[in-house]
C-alpha cells in the first residue's frame, strides 16, 4: 500500500560525501537549510553562528528526540538500518529494508533532508545521539521493529554464528529480538566454548551473539538480528500502511449534516453565553467549573458532558469567555467584550471563529464530566486538561478524511479504529493517550460541523489547509436559513420549523422549554417557564403581543388561559424589608402559607391578616418560597412592583493569540533571518582561513569535539579533575550531550564521562 504523502519532497542538498556534518550542512543551499529549520524549528532559536554550531545543535539529545517523534514507521525503519549497518551506500542500506525500495528511498531522503542521516566520506552514516534514542524504543502498530546496537561482529560471521545455533537457544534469540532486543541472563555464566554451554542462554553467550553493557544487561548486535530476520532489521513489511474502512455517503447529505452541525454550535454556544451574562457560575479555588454547573450546561442545552466541554472549551479559546469578577465581587465564569462584537456577525463568521479557536487549542474537552486515577470527577475547564498533542491529533485526524475521495466516509464500528491504526504508524513513538485523543478529534469535528456521518464536508479542506475565510465563505450557502416564525399548538406546545433567528431564540428559548430536537424543534410552554419570563421583567401584554407576533398559527385558547393564569397569581405574595414582610390581598393564601409543611424554615408570622414578617432576608426568602412553588415579587417602597431586568455582566477579553497567516510570515522570515545569519557565519570562518588542528578556547574546542565525534577520530585532551590536577587524556569522543562529553579513554580503557568545562585543550593525537 501506497504511502500517505502529508509532507512536500524535501529539497534536494548536495550528495557529495563530506568529513563532518558541519562540512555537510555548509554545502547546503539556502532552499534546503531554509527546509531543515522548519521542521526542526528548535534549531533556529536563538540563531546559531554558523555551520558547526547548527551541526552541534542538530545533534543534540534533546533536538534528536523531537525529530524522531515526527517520523512513520517507515521511517524509523530506514534510520534504524542506518544505525544496524554503520557506514553503507544507499543501495545497501535499502536492501536491508523490508520496504519496497522506491518507498524507501522517499523515506530516506526525508531523512537526509532533516540531517538525521548524512553522506560522509566513508557511507551514509547516522547523526550523532540517534542510537542512543532508538534504543528500547517499542514502535507501537508494526511488529518487529525494534532498534538494535552496531557491533563490530561483521554480517558473515553473524549470520553463521546464528546458523550453528540449536533450535532453542535459536528461538531464544529470536524472543530477545522481537522483545527489543535487551535481556537479562540472570545468574548464567559464559563457557569459553559452544560445546561447554549446558542451556541456551549458555549458548548464546558463548557463540557472542549478546553483548554486555554497564547495567548488567545485554543486548542485541545489529547484525545478529539481520541474521535472524533473513537479512531485514524487521520481521513485517513497514511500508504497510494501515488502510481506512470506510464506506460510500451522499456528499450532499454529509454537507446538510455538518452544515446543521455547525449551526447548531453557533446557536447554543450564543445562548449558553447570553445566559452567563446574568447568572454567571463561580470558578472553582482550584480553577475551572463546578461539575454542578456542568450538569445544568447539559441540561440547558440538551448535550453530553463531552460537547458541554467542547463548547466552553472553545469560547474561552475563542476569547468569548474568561474568568472575571460577578456583582458580588465573586470570581465567576463571564462573557467577554468580544462575545458582543461575535454575536453581531452572521453565523458563518461566528463559526469560523469557533473552528478555528478549536483547530490551535491545545485544551482537551473530552475529559470533561469523566473519571480520573482516583475515581473523582474532572471538571470542565480546570487547568490541567491540556495536552501539546492536541493540535496534532486534530490535524492528522482530519486530514486523513480530507484525503479521502469525496462520497468516502469512516465505516461504522471499524472506521475509527482504523483511522487510529493509520496514525499510530503515522506517528509511532506518541504516547498511547494520544489515541484517544483522536476519537475525541472525530466527535468534536463532527460536533462543530467540520465532518459529517463520517466523511469531510466540503469546506473541510480549506480550512485544514488555512484559508479559514475560504471555508466561512463555503458554509454560509450550506447552513440552514433562520426562521423568524412558529408554529404554536393547541397543547401548550410552539413548534420551530427551523432554526430560529438569535433574537428569536433567546426569547423562546426564556418563555418556554425545549421538549425535543431534530428538524423541527418543540417547545413546551409551562407555568415554571412562563413565569422565568415574569421574573426577567415581561409582562403579560408583553407574553401576549409575542407571541401573536411570532406565531404563524392562531394562537390557542389554552395558552391564552395558561399566560393569564400564570399572570394573575404571579406576585400574589409581595416581599419587602423588615427584615423582611409579606403581604397579599388574599388573607386564606397567607394562612395557606403559614400551615405548608414547608413554611418552617421561612420563620413566618402574621402582624395582620394580609401581612406576614419574617426574621430572614429578602433574597434567602424569595428562592426559600418559590420552592413551595409560590411566585412571589418584590415591593417597591411605594408599594409598586419591584421588577428589575438583571444586569448583562461581562468579563475584560483576554489576549488569545492562535496561529494566523501573520504568524506563519513571521515564521517564514525568521528562518529566512537565521539562513543569512548562518551564512554569514560561515563566511567568517572561511576568511579567518582553514579550521585550527587545536583549540584552548571552548568554542573551538566544541567544534573539534563535535568533528572528531563525525570522523569517528582520536584526539588529545587537557582535562582538570576534581583534585585540580592537570592531565592529558588521549580519547575517542563518542557523544556531546548537556556540557559533558562521552569518550573511550584509552588510558583505562573504558568509555568515561568528561565535563567539558573542564577541558583546558583539544589536539590531534600523535599516531
Amino acid at each position: 500500500m501506497s504511502v500517505p504523502a502529508h509532507r512536500p519532497p524535501p529539497p534536494s542538498g548536495p550528495t557529495t560525501p563530506a568529513r563532518t556534518l558541519s562540512d555537510h550542512l555548509r554545502a547546503w543551499p539556502d532552499e534546503a537549510l531554509a527546509h531543515l529549520l522548519h521542521h526542526r524549528p528548535d534549531l533556529a532559536s536563538p540563531a546559531p553562528h554558523d555551520s558547526a554550531q547548527l551541526a552541534s545543535r542538530a545533534s543534540a539529545r534533546a533536538s534528536v528526540l523531537r525529530a524522531l517523534d515526527e517520523l512513520t514507521v517507515l521511517e524509523l525503519a530506514v534510520l534504524d538500518a542506518s544505525v544496524v549497518l554503520g557506514h553503507a551506500t544507499r543501495d545497501e542500506l535499502l536492501a536491508v529494508v523490508a520496504a519496497d525500495p522506491e518507498v524507501a528511498g522517499h523515506a530516506l531522503d526525508h531523512l537526509l533532508a532533516l540531517a538525521l542521516v548524512w553522506p560522509s566520506t566513508s557511507g551514509l552514516r547516522t547523526l550523532g545521539g540517534v542510537a542512543d534514542a532508538l534504543r528500547g524504543v517499542t514502535s507501537r502498530g508494526v511488529s518487529g521493529l525494534r532498534p538494535v546496537v552496531p557491533h563490530a561482529l561483521s554480517s558473515a560471521e553473524a549470520a553463521a554464528r546464528v546458523d550453528r545455533l540449536s533450535a532453542p537457544a535459536r528461538a531464544l534469540l529470536t524472543h530477545v529480538a522481537d522483545q527489543g532486543g535487551e535481556a537479562t541472563t540472570g545468574r548464567a555464566r559464559t563457557p569459553h566454548s559452544p560445546e561447554e554451554a549446558t542451556s541456551p542462554v549458555e549458548e548464546v553467550l558463548a557463540h557472542g551473539l549478546l553483548v554486555p553493557t554497564q547495567n548488567q544487561t545485554y543486548h542485541l548486535p545489529g547484525q545478529v538480528g539481520l541474521a535472524l530476520r533473513g537479512g531485514t532489521t524487521t520481521s513485517a513489511p513497514v511500508d504497510d500502511v494501515p488502510p481506512l474502512a470506510t464506506t460510500e455517503r451522499d456528499p450532499a447529505l454529509v454537507d446538510r449534516v455538518a452544515a446543521g452541525a455547525a449551526f447548531e454550535c453557533v446557536r447554543r454556544t450564543e445562548l449558553l453565553l447570553d445566559h452567563w451574562g446574568t447568572h454567571p457560575p463561580t470558578v472553582l479555588r482550584s480553577g475551572g467549573l463546578g461539575v454542578r454547573d456542568l450538569k445544568a450546561v447539559t441540561t440547558e442545552l440538551h448535550v453530553d458532558a463531552h460537547q458541554a466541554g467542547l463548547l466552553l472549551e472553545v469560547a474561552v479559546a475563542a476569547g468569548l469567555l474568561a474568568e472575571g469578577f460577578d456583582t458580588d465581587g465573586v470570581a465567576a465564569w463571564l462573557p467577554t467584550h468580544a462575545f458582543d462584537t461575535w454575536a453581531a456577525l452572521g453565523p458563518a463568521e461566528r463559526w469560523a471563529t469557533l473552528a478555528k479557536a478549536w483547530w490551535h487549542t491545545m485544551r482537551l474537552p473530552g475529559l470533561a464530566g469523566t473519571k480520573d486515577a482516583t475515581g473523582r470527577t474532572r471538571n470542565a475547564l480546570a487547568p490541567d486538561s491540556s495536552s501539546a498533542l492536541a493540535p496534532e491529533a486534530r490535524e492528522m485526524a482530519l486530514r486523513e478524511l480530507v484525503d479521502l475521495p469525496r462520497g468516502s466516509a469512516l465505516a461504522a464500528g471499524t472506521g475509527v479504529p482504523s483511522l487510529v491504526a493509520r496514525l499510530r504508524w503515522l506517528r509511532p513513538r506518541r504516547p498511547s493517550s494520544r489515541d484517544e485523543m483522536v476519537a475525541w478529534a472525530l466527535d468534536e469535528a463532527a460536533a462543530l460541523g467540520l465532518t459529517g456521518m463520517g466523511a469531510a464536508a466540503a469546506w473541510a479542506a480549506p480550512f485544514v489547509a488555512g484559508d479559514v475565510a475560504a471555508a466561512a465563505e463555503a458554509v454560509a450557502p450550506a447552513m440552514p436559513a433562520p426562521v423568524d416564525h412558529l408554529l404554536v399548538q393547541a397543547d401548550l406546545t410552539a413548534v420551530a420549523p427551523g432554526p430560529l433567528t438569535p433574537e428569536l431564540a433567546r426569547a423562546v428559548h426564556l418563555l418556554a422549554d425545549v421538549e425535543s430536537r431534530g428538524g423541527a424543534t418543540v417547545h413546551r410552554f409551562t407555568p415554571t417557564s412562563l413565569r422565568r419570563a415574569l421574573d426577567a421583567g415581561w409582562s403579560g401584554a408583553e407574553i401576549h403581543d409575542f407571541l401573536a407576533r411570532t406565531s404563524r398559527t392562531p394562537v390557542p385558547q389554552p395558552l391564552t388561559y395558561l399566560v393569564d393564569d400564570v399572570v394573575r397569581t404571579f406576585g400574589t405574595f409581595r416581599v419587602g424589608h423588615a427584615e423582611s414582610f409579606l403581604r397579599a390581598d388574599d388573607e386564606q393564601a397567607l394562612t395557606e402559607l403559614l400551615l405548608h409543611p414547608g413554611a418552617a424554615s421561612l420563620e413566618l408570622r402574621r402582624l395582620a391578616p394580609t401581612v406576614l414578617v419574617s426574621a430572614l432576608p429578602v433574597d434567602l426568602l424569595l428562592p426559600r418560597l418559590r420552592e413551595l412553588g409560590q411566585a412571589p415579587v418584590v415591593e417597591a417602597a411605594d408599594g409598586t412592583v419591584h421588577v428589575a431586568r438583571p444586569d448583562l455582566q461581562r468579563a475584560r477579553t483576554p489576549r488569545t493569540p492562535s496561529p494566523t497567516a501573520t504568524a506563519r510570515a513571521r515564521e517564514t522570515a525568521q528562518v529566512a533571518r537565521v539562513v543569512a545569519a548562518v551564512r554569514a557565519g560561515d563566511r567568517a570562518a572561511a576568511a579567518a582561513g582553514e579550521r585550527p588542528t587545536s583549540a584552548t578556547t571552548p568554542l573551538t574546542a566544541l567544534a573539534l569535539l563535535r568533528d572528531a565525534i563525525d570522523q569517528e577520530a582520536t584526539v588529545l585532551i587537557g582535562y582538570v579533575d576534581n583534585h585540580g590536577t592537570s592531565t592529558d587524556r588521549i580519547v575517542d569522543p563518542l557523544r556531546l550531550e548537556g556540557g559533558q562529553l562521552l569518550a573511550y579513554d584509552h588510558r583505562s580503557e573504558d568509555e568515561r564521562t568528561f565535563s567539558v568545562h573542564r577541558i583546558t585543550k583539544v589536539g590531534q593525537a600523535a599516531d
